[in-house]
This record gives structure tokens, C-alpha cells and sequence, in this order.
């Protein structure tokens, strides 16, 4: 059942995207986290990103695992499927069922210590398979579910509201997303809404993993002087790469930019991701030089942001796997079930 609102008689009626929903239609329930929560900003993206690139609702998943970023799935496209998997195994869940079905958009919340403590075995090998997936790694440097304790990307030397210093050096997951071989690693900030907006909808447009890590403060447990994940902090410390925009393949590419100063990236469905240098001499699709761009930010305890790499010619996981275009619950029996002359020849040739 439809839940387009009605238009008044005589009005122009609600304004719909390219597939004819309406922004309400990609929606989720109300939020339970705190107010001001960073997470419900990147709610917000993520319901804007996929209203404005035409997404069908009902061809996206929402895998997630366990804490405050994991609900959040609950906040945007309620039409979707979500899937709460167990505490750092949503990698799993995501990977089943786009083997099953290739067909769908997958977009897997977690968060930094779902990513990046319990689950990084997981995360590892998620990365290093190129499955076409939206990784976002929703990354405020506490348990913020379990009273604030420090997680594995907490910077050292971050303090706690409690007094408490960091003296383990964090998990940088961008840079080790890069070395593994996913095909397109960012970092943004919450607060950021046009870079964030344009980065998560290049991302729906490519085919391979997504990793993006999105520092979003968690203002109950780790948004005090001292944190290096506060508001404060990142609004004073953010070193943006590069201004991204954005040109969907069902747009007109119409913008002028000065020659030269602006890399393009074409996407896989024909979209281009646009990338106005800040930095004369960075390259995006140079994996060394990401890794140790992100190494210099670090040493200065700066937050670096943008789009680090990006490789739009490796192939997925599933076509080096030679996955049907069909969803595999639609295959007649004959084909997904082999015969018994089918299991002889193979038990044969292992003799």
C-alpha cells in the first residue's frame, strides 16, 4: 500500500524524485538516540542521498550489528529490510545475502567498536573481497551504549569526561580499508551535510565495497574538552582534501570548474564524482600516497576528510565468484540442486 500523501485539491502536490516517491517514502521511524546524537545527521544524509538518486526502497538491505550505530538503521527507509546481526558479524549477513541476491543496494551500519574491536576479523575480510557494499562506520570513539568507554579508533592521549586518558594508539580503519582493497575509502564528518550528501551518493553509484568512516560525536559520553572526537574538536582539526560534488548519470553534467583543478570519476552506472583539488599534488587513485596522507594528518592530529581512494576497475566480489544476475531463490531446483550424475563427476575427479 502506497504512503504518498495525498495532495490537497487545487496544490501542486508533494514534490517526487525520478521513480516518482516522495522524500517521506524513504523515511524511518522516530529516533531513540540522545538529541544532538551525530548519528541521526547521517540518518538524515542517507534518506536524502537515496531520495535524490531515485532508489527503490524496497531493493535496499540494512545489515547492522550491535550499539547506538546499529539502531540507527531503524531511522531511515522503513520500506527496506534491516537485519540486527550479532555483535561485529554484520559482514556476514551482508555478504549472504548479496551472493543471494546482486540485485539489491546494501548499506551496512556499524559502528567503531562493532568495527573496529569485536568484529575486525570480519571487517578485515569484508574489505579485501570487494563486495559491492555501503560500509558506514558510524565513529565516535566510545561505547556509547555502554557508558562511554574507550574504543579501538579513540585517539591517544583522548580523554574521558571521567578524567580518563587513552594510552593505546587507535585503529585507523580508512587507511587499513585502503591496504586490504576496498575500492572506495572516505572519511566525513557529521556535521558536514554537502560533503557527506555528495560522498554517500557516489557511493551508491559504485559497484564495489564502500568504506566510509563518518566521526559522529556522541554528546552524552565524548563531546567534552578533550575529546578529539567532540563537535569542537573536529570543526577546529578538519583538513578537507577536497570539495566533492556530484553529477547522477540521469542529470545533465552541466558545471563549470577551472581546468585542470577538478578531477572526475566516473561511476559505474555513468555518474560522475567530482573532486575540486585543495591539494594540488593528491591523487585519489594512488593508494600509497592515500595511506601516507592519512599517516601525515594523524601525526598532527588533524582530522583528514574526503574521498582518500578510489578504484572504479577492480572487479566485485561476485563477478569474480560468476554469480547469476538472478536472485538465487528464483532458480528452479534443476539448476541450484545438482544431480547425482553431476556430484559422481566431481567425487571422481578427487580420486
Amino acid at each position: 500500500m502506497s504512503t504518498t500523501p495525498v495532495a490537497e485539491p487545487g496544490s501542486a502536490g508533494p514534490k517526487t524524485n525520478r521513480i516518482g516517491l516522495t522524500v517521506m517514502e524513504y523515511k524511518g521511524g522516530k529516533t531513540t538516540l540522545c538529541a544532538g546524537c551525530g548519528h541521526n545527521a547521517i540518518s538524515e544524509r542517507i534518506i536524502e542521498a537515496m531520495y535524490e538518486m531515485g532508489v527503490e526502497p524496497e531493493f535496499v538491505i540494512k545489515p547492522s550489528g550491535i550499539g547506538c550505530s546499529s539502531k540507527t538503521p531503524a531511522y531511515f527507509l522503513s520500506r527496506s529490510h534491516s537485519f540486527n546481526a550479532v555483535h561485529g558479524r554484520m559482514p556476514s549477513v551482508a555478504t549472504g545475502a548479496m551472493l543471494a541476491n546482486r540485485r539489491l543496494v546494501c548499506i551496512g551500519v556499524s559502528g567503531d567498536g562493532d568495527t573496529a574491536s569485536i568484529g575486525i576479523g570480519q571487517y578485515v575480510h569484508l574489505m579485501r573481497r570487494n563486495l559491492p557494499i555501503i560500509y558506514i562506520i558510524e565513529d565516535n570513539g566510545v561505547y556509547g551504549l555502554t557508558k562511554g568507554q574507550f574504543s579501538a579508533t579513540a585517539d591517544l592521549g583522548s580523554k574521558l569526561k571521567s578524567g580518563v586518558l587513552n594510552d593505546l594508539p587507535p585503529i585507523d580503519t580508512c587507511a587499513l580499508a585502503i591496504q586490504l582493497g576496498a575500492t572506495f575509502v572516505g572519511r566525513s564528518f557529521s556535521g558536514d551535510k554537502r560533503q557527506l550528501g555528495a560522498m554517500l551518493k557516489a557511493a551508491i553509484a559504485h559497484k564495489g565495497t564502500v568504506m566510509l568512516d563518518v566521526v559522529s560525536p556522541c554528546v552524552t559520553f565524548n563531546d567534552h574538552e578533550g575529546s578529539t572526537k567532540s563537535y569542537k574538536y573536529v570543526k577546529e582539526h578538519e583538513e578537507i582534501l577536497q570539495e566533492v560534488s556530484f553529477v547522477p548519470h540521469f542529470e545533465e553534467i552541466d558545471v563549470d570548474y577551472d581546468p585542470g583543478a577538478t578531477l572526475h570519476v566516473t561511476m559505474h552506472d555513468g555518474s560522475r564524482l567530482q573532486l575540486r583539488k585543495l591539494e594540488e599534488d593528491y591523487d585519489p587513485t594512488d593508494r600509497i600516497r592515500a595511506i601516507t596522507r592519512l599517516t601525515e594528518a594523524h601525526d598532527k592530529g588533524d582530522v583528514l576528510t574526503g574521498v582518500f581512494y578510489v578504484n572504479t576497475k577492480a572487479p566485485n566480489f561476485l563477478d569474480m565468484l560468476n554469480m547469476v544476475d538472478q536472485p538465487l531463490a528464483t532458480l528452479p531446483e534443476s539448476v541450484t540442486r545438482p544431480g547425482r550424475e553431476v556430484l559422481e563427476a566431481a567425487m571422481e575427479d578427487l580420486r
